[in-house]
């Protein structure tokens, strides 16, 4: 593995500042995105995993922003710097600087990039989902430009783009779906309801339940169903590789399987992940990299 400022360099990236920029992203990127990131540097060639570290940074960013109670004139103001870097094509901001060069590298990523921020608002605002309906165009409008911000880098510009939606649209199905099971303690302490009113009444659960965090075997029911859901989405992904250069192949397939890894510690978990979400356990997430690494050395 290349160090970073060799890394940094192999990148074409030069000029002080950008690399300043790039840094302060990576630390934040590896703080709270550990296995994602060190997936980043073993798996991916080093000319192009700053990018993937910049395009992160800049979707964490929007993300932490579009949560906050503020009103929304934190993300109203980033929003409007936003639309002003993509015109002019630079910004002064260390989160938005780094993410302008890699779009002049990758001028794919400008569109996914506005994509993204046009469905933001639909987290800032959100007030909950009546039904499935409701989730799949949150999916839609957000969840899935945000990992296109990632995926058009690591994917092949060639691949057949229906193929290539469709993949990426089934595994982020999968994934959030995850994500809104792993992180119930949480969005709940933030009085955040992110699962469908109408599965609740289906398997006979309230709100009431999961706040006072009762274990009882309907929640437990719920949570495994919503998880075999996201596990069939996320085995969907697991032919994402084919769409991905040889290079590119190592990290797409362990981008999937450390989703899966998280699934399989979620259904674990049960109706614990109401107090604390779930996590591969280090081992099998390291087992998964070195695999991975090896395979990429044969190659």
């Amino acid at each position: 593995m290349h160090t970073w400022g060799r890394t940094l360099t192999t990148a074409g990236i030069h000029d002080p500042r950008l690399r300043d920029d790039y840094t302060r992203q990576r630390r934040l990127v590896s703080g709270y995105r550990r296995n994602a990131y060190i997936a980043v540097r073993l798996l991916l060639p080093p000319e192009l995993a700053p990018h993937v570290i910049a395009a992160t940074a800049f979707m964490h960013h929007t993300d932490l922003l579009a949560d906050q109670p503020d009103g929304g004139d934190g993300f109203a103001a980033w929003e409007k710097e936003v639309r002003d870097g993509l015109a002019v094509g630079d910004s002064a901001h260390p989160v938005l600087r780094p993410l302008l060069h890699t779009a002049s590298v990758h001028p794919g990523l400008r569109e996914h990039a506005e994509r993204f921020l046009a469905g933001a608002p639909m987290d800032r605002d959100f007030s909950g989902f009546a039904d499935e309906a409701g989730y799949q165009r949150y999916v839609d409008a957000y969840s899935l430009p945000a990992f296109m911000l990632v995926a058009c880098l690591v994917l092949s510009p060639d691949a057949d783009a229906d193929d290539s939606r469709a993949l990426c649209r089934s595994y982020i199905d999968g994934s959030q779906r995850l994500d809104f099971v792993n992180d119930l303690a949480e969005d709940l302490g933030d009085g955040r309801l992110t699962l469908p009113e109408e599965t609740l009444t289906r398997h006979e659960v309230s709100r009431s339940d999961l706040e006072r965090k009762r274990d009882t075997p309907h929640c437990r029911a719920l949570f495994r169903d919503l998880l075999e859901q996201s596990r069939r989405d996320l085995l969907a992904g697991r032919s994402l590789p084919e769409l991905a250069p040889p290079a590119h192949r190592a990290f797409v397939r362990a981008f999937v399987a450390l989703e899966l890894l998280t699934n399989d510690a979620a259904l674990a978990k049960g109706g614990r992940v109401l107090h604390e979400s779930a996590g591969p356990s280090p081992r099998a997430a390291l087992g998964v990299l070195i695999r991975e690494y090896r395979r990429r050395g044969r190659r």
